[in-house]
């Protein structure tokens, strides 16, 4: 299983983007729509097309950065929002990112990243927020495939990761879901210990 910058860059190329619904998740939507402060430093890693970051300078964010390993996948963001300041686009990877965030979004990257990393992203995550930042987003809770992802997991399995460095506000199964994803995903919010 190759899961480097240029086979993430292939499967942008040539489309092979199952898990991108083409537009903000509803569960991302409404948890942004109630956020008050414009100000916050907000990551998005393994941005992807980036729905999110879209949804989020729309609504007034500035402080917004995107990180993938696809550079297709960032131009592909970038023709769609080309107002983007290309200093907030970062093509690399993730485990390679410093700074400090108020909050980092998950959206199907951590179920993208192999199994063997998934403490490694916890740490990394604690690493980059602030004091009382926060981890929010979606996570799949159910098992998926062995050999590429999407790597699926399950609350148990995550808590081990989580646990040590995060106190839980929100750890649910997500009640609006796309349909294909209906029961499949917890919706996360977990701030920085």
């Amino acid at each position: 299983m190759n899961l480097d910058s240029n086979s993430w860059n292939q499967r942008y190329i040539s489309n092979n983007t199952g898990w991108d619904v083409g537009k903000i998740t509803q569960p991302l939507k409404e948890y942004f729509d109630q956020l008050n402060s414009k100000n916050i430093k907000i990551l998005i890693p393994g941005c992807g097309n980036s729905f999110e970051a879209e949804y989020l300078i729309n609504l007034g964010f500035k402080n917004v950065t995107i990180v993938d390993f696809s550079e297709k996948a960032l131009k592909n963001f970038k023709l769609r929002v080309p107002e983007f300041p290309d200093s907030q686009m970062i093509c690399d990877n993730f485990f390679n990112i410093d700074g400090n965030f108020d909050l980092i979004i998950e959206q199907t990257f951590f179920c993208a990243i192999a199994t063997n990393k998934r403490n490694e992203y916890a740490k990394k995550v604690h690493s980059l927020l602030n004091k009382n930042g926060k981890l929010v987003g979606l996570m799949f809770n159910a098992p998926m495939y062995s050999d590429h992802p999407p790597f699926g997991g399950s609350v148990k399995e995550y808590k081990t990761y989580f646990s040590s460095l995060f106190n839980y506000k929100y750890f649910e199964p997500a009640y609006n879901s796309i349909s294909s994803r209906n029961g499949k995903e917890l919706f996360v919010n977990l701030i920085k210990k």
